[in-house]
C-alpha cells in the first residue's frame, strides 16, 4: 500500500536557517530549491538513491516532526486511504488534490501523498572521521495509556505486520526498500494533554566517533547509554545515535536491543518534539 516514507523536519522561523545547515551537514545532504508560497520547504537531497528527508519552516510552534506516507497507485486513491485511516482511528486535518493531513489516535501529524516511483534507498553517508551513517529511523514517543491504540493503528494502516516486542520498544515487519524505520516506544509517563510526538535515530558504525563529530558541527552530548547517545543538534532538538548497522539498521551493541527512554534528556524525562511543529500557513503543511 505504501511505496516510500519522507521525515519533515520542522523549524520554527528563528531556528530555521541553523537546524537546515546542521542536518544537512550530518546527513552529507545537497539541499534542494526551497519551494511553497513563502519559500518554506525543501529537500535534503542524498549523493545517491531517492531522497526521504525534508524541511519546514513553520509559522507557529516549537518545531518537531512529521511523516510523509506514499501511496502506491495501485492500491487506490489518496482520499480512499483517508478514508480507511479515518475509520481506524486517524483525524483529518486538512485536504487538497493528492495531500490529506491527518492526526494518528495519538496525536502524531502525518500526511498521505501520491507515490511518484521512489524506490533507491541511500547509502550511509560518510562523515570523515566520524565513520559510516544514516538517520534511517523515527521513533515515536508514545503516553503509556495510548500505547497499545497507537501502534495497532500504525500496524493496521500499513498493512505491516507486528514483531515481537522488547521491554517498551515495539517495530514493524517493514519492506527492505522503505527508508526510514518505525520505532514505537512507550514512555514511562505522561501527562493527560500530552500527545505522540517523535524524533529521529541515527544507525551509525561507531557513537564514539560520530558523536565528536555532529558536536564539531554545533551539536551537544546530552547523556551516553550502552546502546544510544542522546544529543541535541543547534536549535535544542534531541536525537540518538544508536549502536546498529547502517547499511541494514541491524542492531550491533550489547544492550537491551533497542535505545531506551530512561533519562535521555540527562533529567528522567524523554526524547520528544513537543507541539509536533507541523502547523504553518492556514494552518497545516501543504508540501506533502
Amino acid at each position: 500500500m505504501f511505496r516510500w516514507l519522507t521525515l519533515f523536519l520542522d523549524f520554527p522561523a528563528g531556528s530555521f536557517d541553523a537546524g537546515v545547515a546542521f542536518w544537512r551537514e550530518v546527513t552529507g545532504s545537497a539541499l534542494s530549491p526551497f519551494r511553497g508560497a513563502a519559500g518554506e520547504f525543501a529537500t535534503l537531497l542524498p549523493p545517491d538513491g531517492d531522497a526521504y528527508l525534508r524541511v519546514q519552516r513553520i509559522a507557529d510552534g516549537s518545531g518537531g516532526c512529521h511523516l510523509d506516507l506514499h501511496l502506491d497507485p495501485a492500491a487506490g486513491t489518496v482520499d480512499q486511504a483517508a478514508d480507511r485511516a479515518v475509520a481506524l482511528g486517524a483525524v483529518v486535518r486538512h485536504a487538497s488534490e493528492g495531500l490529506v493531513i491527518m492526526s494518528s489516535p495519538g496525536g502524531f501529524t502525518f500526511c498521505l501523498v501520491r507515490w511518484h516511483g521512489e524506490s533507491t534507498v541511500p547509502r550511509p553517508a560518510v562523515l570523515d572521521a566520524g565513520g559510516p551513517s544514516r538517520a534511517d529511523q523515527l521513533c515515536l514517543d508514545i503516553p503509556p495509556d495510548a500505547f497499545e491504540r497507537e501502534y495497532a493503528f500504525w500496524a493496521a494502516l500499513t498493512g505491516w505486520s507486528p514483531l515481537p516486542k522488547s521491554g517498551e520498544f515495539a517495530r514493524l515487519d517493514q519492506p527492505a526498500q522503505i527508508p526510514l524505520r518505525l520505532l514505537f516506544q512507550r514512555r514511562d509517563s505522561a501527562g493527560p494533554l500530552d500527545l505522540v510526538s517523535g524524533h529521529v535515530d541515527f544507525a551509525c558504525a561507531s557513537r564514539e566517533l560520530l558523536a565528536p563529530r555532529h558536536a564539531a558541527t554545533g551539536a551537544r552530548v546530552v547523556s551516553v547509554f550502552p546502546d544510544w547517545t542522546t544529543m541535541a543538534d543547534p536549535t535544542g532538538r534531541l536525537y540518538c545515535l544508536t549502536v546498529r548497522e547502517p547499511e541494514t539498521g541491524r542492531l550491533t551493541g550489547p544492550g537491551r536491543g533497542d535505545h531506551g527512554q530512561q533519562d535521555r534528556d540527562g533529567g528522567g524525562g524523554d526524547v520528544r518534539g513537543d507541539d509536533q511543529g507541523t502547523r504553518t500557513r492556514g494552518g497545516w503543511p501543504v508540501d506533502g
